[in-house]
């Protein structure tokens, strides 16, 4: 067998990126590879059905696979319409015995948020705190004990102040769980979005009520509370994306 003929019985067998990198080998081993045959063989393996349509594709094989087969490059997103500043926070956390938290927080405050664990925050407490996800956290001051015996719920509405409009984050969500390891008891809700964007869904807010190793027997001692939207949003840039995406009232 000639070079030639032993090219044309091994390449039917190469994956996509090998045959494309034996074009890179030679003039020979290139023009042999761009047949358009090798290319509708992994066309055929891929998306066989477009293989039986009676006229061929307007394009080359080779084209139609190097078209979608490509990997996508990462997407810088563009920068985010609303910022920090434009934004406040409307946190409510109450027992059956009425109100333990109401307060009304600024953007900047939540997202600046626990910049040092205190004393007494438990090692794995302090990793979850200091880890690359991103969070945004605030100091309580004063501390707060939530009881152990109550239910426990919790509310979010963010304002923006550029246009004195109001979206909900989380709707009445109870503290249904309690890491004991991690010294978090959290909630969470799903986000409810404009109708601009009808084919968003099951994204969730979660809130999370941090709290010492040391606490007072059937009660939490609370010093911080986190909310993050780990679900999709993972930087700044992608959180403020989402807020805005919400549907603002």
């Amino acid at each position: 067998m000639t070079c030639d003929e032993v090219l044309k019985a091994v390449f039917p067998f190469l994956e996509g990126e090998d045959l494309a990198s034996c074009m890179g080998v030679c003039k020979q081993w290139r023009n042999l590879a761009r047949d358009d045959f090798f290319w509708k063989c992994l066309c055929a393996k891929r998306w066989p059905s477009i293989c039986k349509q009676p006229n061929p594709p307007t394009v080359t094989y080779y084209k139609l696979y190097q078209t979608f087969n490509k990997r996508k490059p990462h997407r810088t997103l563009l920068p985010p319409r609303l910022s920090f500043d434009d934004l406040e926070f409307f946190i409510d956390i109450w027992t059956e015995d009425g109100f333990i938290f109401s307060e009304v927080i600024p953007g900047p405050i939540l997202q600046n948020g626990i910049k040092i664990p205190p004393p007494g925050a438990c090692d794995m407490l302090r990793f979850h705190l200091e880890g690359p996800e991103y969070k945004m956290k605030l100091p309580v001051d004063p501390r707060f004990t939530v009881p152990l015996s109550q239910t426990v719920s919790v509310s979010v509405l963010v304002g923006r102040k550029d246009s004195n409009r109001v979206a909900c984050i989380i709707n009445k969500s109870m503290f249904d769980y309690i890491d004991g390891t991690a010294f978090r008891a959290m909630a969470n809700d799903y986000l409810d979005f404009s109708p601009v964007y009808p084919f968003v869904s099951g994204i969730r807010a979660w809130i999370s009520l941090l709290f010492m190793e040391e606490g007072n027997e059937g009660a939490i001692d609370v010093f911080g509370i986190e909310m993050d939207f780990c679900d999709a949003a993972n930087s700044k840039e992608e959180v403020l994306w989402l807020l805005d995406m919400l549907d603002w009232k």
